[in-house]
């Protein structure tokens, strides 16, 4: 193995490495995400009763505002409606305001609307069921633009390191 193609393979191993860290942390905070703030939306909206609904979008509403998914939008080059978070975090807070306004004389069957448009509110319908609905990339946000550039630079990176591996490997054949 030639010196130029030991200097590329050293790099490419780095740059792999590099990759690796980004698909570990991105898979991380898509956990965190889903374990605090994902399956509290999923919780609230299969609750049976207004007081157990409110419990659980008040810890999905808490995570929300402590990790300031508050406003603002997920795509970095395409704004398009379904990744803004401003409007998801109203929904969550105007579903929890609707829950708490409720009189207590109400009756079985307004209970039962409500939580039923909550249901509507909180879940999707999609071709493989029904799933939470949250912006595409939250669990990112707001570092989404530097996760980003980490991904697309280290897979570049990563990529071309190891064509010039293979390359000088080639020509060290010669």
């Amino acid at each position: 193995m030639g010196k130029a193609t030991k200097i590329f393979m050293v790099f490419a191993i780095i740059a792999t490495i590099v990759f690796g860290a980004w698909a570990t942390v991105r898979i991380v905070k898509s956990i965190q995400f889903d374990s605090n703030c994902a399956q509290y939306l999923k919780r609230a909206a299969d609750a049976n009763t207004v007081e157990r609904a409110k419990e659980e979008l008040e810890k999905a509403i808490s995570y929300a505002e402590k990790n300031n998914l508050t406003e603002g939008v997920v795509s970095i080059f395409l704004h398009q409606p379904k990744n803004d978070i401003g409007y998801w975090y109203q929904n969550m807070t105007e579903a929890y305001d609707e829950l708490e306004n409720l009189p207590e004389d109400v009756t079985s069957l307004q209970k039962t609307n409500v939580l039923m448009k909550l249901r509507e509110t909180l879940m999707d319908e999609t071709e493989s069921g029904v799933s939470v609905t949250i912006p595409d990339g939250i669990s990112i946000y707001p570092g989404n633009v530097a996760y980003f550039w980490w991904g697309a630079l280290s897979i570049i990176f990563c990529l071309g390191l190891w064509i010039m591996v293979v390359v000088a490997s080639l020509q060290d054949w010669d």
